[in-house]
């Protein structure tokens, strides 16, 4: 079936569409109340002033769609098959699938954590994801001294006796693999952990005074000033909080800047009325986009992963699918979510001041971009120039031979692509 025929069969019903290039790739996916008015609007004229639709249309030799029963069950299917897909013309949160998630094995009998770069759904929990690798570091360091969680693979059961290994000797791990500590025991400091993360320290901090005073009374005063250290550890933590509300309610605050193709939205976490945190994300393929669509286009794709989610989110412009995004947020959650948008007082006060934060990490990837530009494709044209080449040396593959007295060579290959080295070597006989 051509594609014209296709379009003639669309149906006016909501769903999602995928659109292909020659090779039968999937170059863009997008979703609509109605397939037919949706999908054959790319096809006319009017539409077609935006150069990237144009662009995006001359591409496409064959399109399919997935009929939904709601609007809602049409925007749950397009988050999965972009995040599937990654497609060309979509809007994409740049590296996405690097950023880092601290993982909880909360499964296990005695729970492990350490950094993971996926989520699954293995009965885990993540916490994340987190654009700085270093930052991520820091935190599990942090816990590991606070709350020290074993870090071994071993499948161990409670009451076990092994022999402990050097990491309990070192105050680094509670030895469940040689009975230490009950199951029931390691499971509260693994809860203590889980709060920590959630950014519910204060919890945290009462819960060990509790511990350290019922040591105290039992006069067991070497354990009791075990919790007092790990008490002054959390507090630092909390003193670095700014309080940004008198109430108590956790949410997100949300910040945008936009500059030609790329985009940054900053996130503020606020959990009980403190400022825990905040993290910044680029989104790749804005041009022609308005501030709407690349605002809903993050919160699509940064929620459908968020490991947790607030009960409210305050956005510096307000959207034109409020409450559908609402109602898939809440789905998410399993409870109520809201979007708002300040509009005056301390709240619209907060929202521009992550505006200004994302527009100062915008313009430094920019300068950053222009500087690994220059370094780069900067030196090669530089190179074309001093060797008098033709072309721009774009690919340059380095040779380097070695031999023992005639016998026994080897031979090594490096490759820099656009003045990049590739980080894959390749070694030979």
């Amino acid at each position: 079936m051509t594609l014209e025929e296709k379009l003639k069969l669309l149906p006016e019903k909501p769903g999602v569409y995928l659109m292909k290039d020659a090779k039968e790739k999937i170059i863009y996916v997008g979703k609509a109340i109605s397939l037919r008015r949706r999908v054959r609007s790319y096809f006319q004229a009017s539409h077609q002033k935006d150069s990237k639709v144009k662009a995006l249309v001359s591409h496409i030799a064959d399109l399919e769609y997935i009929v939904t029963d709601s609007e809602l069950e049409a925007l749950i299917l397009e988050c999965n098959l972009i995040k599937e897909h990654r497609p060309k013309y979509n809007i994409n949160l740049k590296d996405s699938k690097g950023y880092p998630y601290l993982k909880l094995t909360w499964q296990e009998n005695f729970p492990r954590l350490f950094i993971a770069h996926e989520m699954y759904k293995d009965g885990s929990r993540y916490f994340g994801p987190y654009t700085n690798g270093q930052a991520v570091h820091s935190t599990r360091k942090l816990l590991k001294k606070i709350f020290p969680l074993r870090t071994c693979k071993k499948m161990i059961k409670e009451n076990s006796q092994e022999r402990p290994c050097l990491n309990f000797h070192l105050q680094q791990c509670l030895a469940p693999c040689a009975g230490k500590v009950s199951e029931e025991e390691y499971r509260q400091v693994v809860k203590e952990v889980a709060l920590f993360l959630e950014g519910r320290q204060e919890t945290v901090v009462r819960n060990l005074l509790d511990k350290m005073e019922e040591h105290a009374d039992k006069l067991e005063f070497e354990k009791a000033a075990a919790y007092r250290d790990k008490i002054q550890a959390v507090q630092k933590v909390v003193e670095r909080q700014k309080i940004v509300s008198d109430s108590t309610e956790d949410e997100d605050v949300l910040g945008m800047a936009l500059a030609d193709d790329l985009a940054c939205v900053q996130v503020f976490f606020i959990r009980s009325g403190k400022l825990i945190g905040r993290e910044h994300f680029f989104l790749e393929g804005i041009e022609e986009k308005n501030s709407e669509e690349v605002l809903e286009a993050f919160i699509e794709q940064y929620y459908s992963k968020a490991t947790f989610l607030p009960a409210k989110i305050s956005l510096p412009i307000q959207s034109a699918n409020n409450i559908l995004l609402e109602e898939w947020l809440s789905r998410q959650k399993g409870k109520k979510v809201s979007l708002k948008f300040p509009k005056r007082g301390a709240k619209k006060e907060l929202v521009q001041m992550v505006e200004k934060n994302a527009q100062l990490v915008l313009q430094e990837e920019i300068l950053r971009t222009a500087r690994e530009r220059e370094r780069t494709l900067g030196a090669v044209a530089d190179l074309q120039k001093y060797l008098f080449l033709d072309k721009i040396p774009y690919r340059i593959e380095a040779f380097d031979i070695s031999n023992i007295q005639g016998i026994q060579a080897v031979g090594s290959m490096v490759v820099f692509v656009g003045g990049k080295e590739k980080k894959r070597r390749l070694s030979f006989l």
